[in-house]
């Protein structure tokens, strides 16, 4: 099991191997997780309180004995939202410190496929009128999975932001055909000598590369007239390739 993106929503490896273990037992005491998870006793202690303060997990006494139990994995919707809240009623604040300063050019660098994922959710989040891909390959689907992709894309259609990106032929029936029925989006190829290891994202004043090597990572670029330059090569290749 993929479990990521619990790990996004704050739990750490150890509380989400307890949380597990209480899933598929059911009812369990301290000492049947120990066993079964095969964790330190002060980690599944420390892990339990802390998936009890996320209301991820309960427990009753029977006697003086406390016996836990994991909720629903439905509660993790509601989970989600409180976190929402709590940020939206932080962003007002950091709108405002951020609009202290005046807007300056930057470059930063997102390492492995965690950072890859991050610039991802960035570039689907920024404001601009599309979002225009070209590069990647077969490699891509490897090193993030197909699901993972899709759910990109899902996210960005929820966010209505239309599309238009390049591959070479050989992503068509790799995923390629399945993103393109989707609503808000555009696909053309060129041939698969066109096919990297990398794929360039342009979104409004940001540029984000991921290159997809045996150590991953990307670099976003906060720059319009990069963003304008990129945009330029994009619309050539766009004039080149094919539905």
């Amino acid at each position: 099991m993929n479990t990521d993106i619990l790990e996004d929503l704050g739990l750490t490896p150890t509380e989400i191997k307890t949380y597990l273990v209480l899933l598929e037992q059911g009812s369990s005491s301290a000492g049947a997780i120990l066993e079964k998870s095969r964790l330190p006793n002060s980690t599944v202690h420390r892990d339990l309180n802390a998936l009890i303060e996320k209301g991820i997990v309960s427990f009753i006494l029977e006697g003086k004995r406390k016996v836990y139990q994991a909720t629903d994995p439905t509660r993790f919707i509601t989970f989600i939202d409180e976190k929402k809240q709590r940020f939206e009623q932080l962003l007002p604040e950091l709108r405002a410190r951020q609009n202290r300063v005046s807007k300056k050019e930057t470059a930063t660098v997102y390492k492995s496929i965690r950072g890859i994922k991050e610039a991802y959710s960035i570039m689907i989040t920024t404001a601009g009128k599309e979002y225009n891909t070209f590069g990647g390959g077969p490699i891509t689907a490897h090193v993030m999975t197909l699901d993972w992709w899709l759910n990109l894309h899902a996210r960005r259609i929820a966010n209505k932001l239309p599309s238009r990106q390049i591959f070479d032929e050989s992503v068509r029936s790799t995923g390629g055909n399945e993103i393109s029925r989707k609503p808000y989006t555009h696909i053309r190829y060129l041939s698969k000598d066109f096919a990297q290891f990398q794929e360039t994202v342009i979104v409004g004043d940001n540029v984000m590369i991921a290159v997809f090597g045996e150590n991953p990572y990307s670099f976003l670029i906060q720059d319009p007239r990069v963003a304008d330059s990129y945009r330029k090569y994009f619309e050539l290749l766009w004039r080149q390739a094919k539905p």
